[in-house]
């Protein structure tokens, strides 16, 4: 068993405490990856899992072993960190290997096991080349071959993509993806990326300020974030928010007044609010419709990107917070300068109360989400 514990982890440097108190039970064989602005504490925590950082306070478990005074090499991990971190003078199969040597590993054994790791990760035809003389996505697979010829019961990633450009990130995606279907072995994975979020975890966990903001499968919470700052996390382009006041509600619609005095109905239950009071609408830019003249918003276009299957249309609209991000169909001929009007469909919008809590929305019972 391979499952990872955390309870009430908390981590101080000096006086200032970056983790507040982790809960979070990964279980054997997941995926599961840490997500979040820079400065939220994902690294920080998949480095007390590793052991290279103590634990202030709480008890961490690896396949029910306490493991908070276990030192790294005995805690049955193997981290890939965002620096390759290759020996130069060393071939690819030597650096693959020196891990197993330190730790007194037979000759013959080296060699399975770099041969096998090699075969996994495609890469047998490079292990007599250098370092110098490999890509980036060559390098990095390098870096988790020497992973995996330790055969850990845990894999720790912190970016190991951040460093590769954007065609090798998604190649990187598509073959870590296929790694953890052939090893089937714990992984945790660390990137600030929420398209790395969303296409390679089982589950996410949404990290902001050293406090787990939610935890859930990716579609989850896409389409359950259980507040504002989630949900403004998690999607590209991210939902568009726009200010308002509660104007009506009832257990299955809530009516919002935009600061234009623009009436947009969402489908919510409200009965927790009260009537004036501050709330936030969210819309992700792909539910906009152009075809229709109800529960509509209306801005200048400022801004317009082409990008072949689809257009994205920047539109300058009272009491949004930033400009609000339409995507549109490509053929969409509309130009920057002119008035577009856009409908929300009400089944599609998000609503959040003052504190930046969601409203529950009418299909929240079926949600994943914790």
């Amino acid at each position: 068993m391979s499952d990872v514990v955390l309870r009430g982890i908390r981590k101080s440097f000096g006086e200032i405490e970056t983790l507040h108190g982790i809960d979070l039970d990964i279980q054997d064989g997941e995926f599961v990856v840490f997500v979040g602005p820079s400065g939220c504490g994902k690294s920080t925590l998949l480095r007390t899992i590793a052991g290279l950082e103590d634990i202030t306070s709480g008890e961490l478990t690896i396949g029910g072993q306490r493991c908070n005074e276990v030192p790294p090499a005995k805690r049955g991990v193997a981290m890939v960190f965002q620096s390759y971190a290759l020996y130069p003078h060393m071939t690819v199969a030597e650096n693959m290997a020196f891990g197993l040597k330190l730790a007194g590993v037979s000759k013959d054994e080296m060699k399975q096991a770099v041969e096998r790791a090699a075969g996994i990760l495609q890469i047998e035809h490079l292990l007599t080349r250098k370092p110098k003389a490999l890509s980036g996505g060559q390098r990095q697979r390098v870096a988790i071959g020497r992973a995996i010829v330790r055969k850990p019961n845990v894999f720790l990633f912190d970016e190991p993509l951040s460093n590769l450009d954007a065609a090798l990130r998604v190649q990187m995606r598509i073959e870590i993806t296929k790694l953890h279907r052939e090893l089937k072995t714990t992984m945790v994975y660390v990137t600030h990326d929420q398209v790395e979020a969303m296409t390679l975890a089982d589950r996410i966990v949404v990290l902001n300020a050293g406090n787990v903001e939610q935890v859930g499968a990716p579609l989850a919470l896409y389409h359950h974030p259980r507040n504002l700052f989630v949900a403004g996390f998690i999607g590209s382009p991210k939902m568009n928010f726009v200010q308002g006041s509660l104007a009506d509600m009832t257990d299955r619609t809530a009516t919002v007044k935009l600061a234009d005095g623009t009436l947009v109905r969402v489908q919510v239950d409200a009965r927790a609010g009260q009537i004036g009071s501050a709330v936030t609408l969210g819309i992700r830019p792909e539910h906009f419709t152009l075809d229709s003249t109800a529960n509509t918003i209306t801005g200048q276009i400022i801004a317009a990107e082409h990008l072949g299957e689809a257009t994205i249309f920047y539109l300058q609209v009272e009491g949004a917070a930033e400009h609000l991000v339409v995507r549109a169909p490509a053929a969409h001929n509309a130009q920057v300068g002119e008035t577009l009007q856009v409908s929300a469909t009400p089944s599609r919008c998000y609503l959040f109360n003052d504190a930046g809590e969601a409203f529950a929305r009418l299909d929240d019972v079926t949600s994943t989400t914790r």
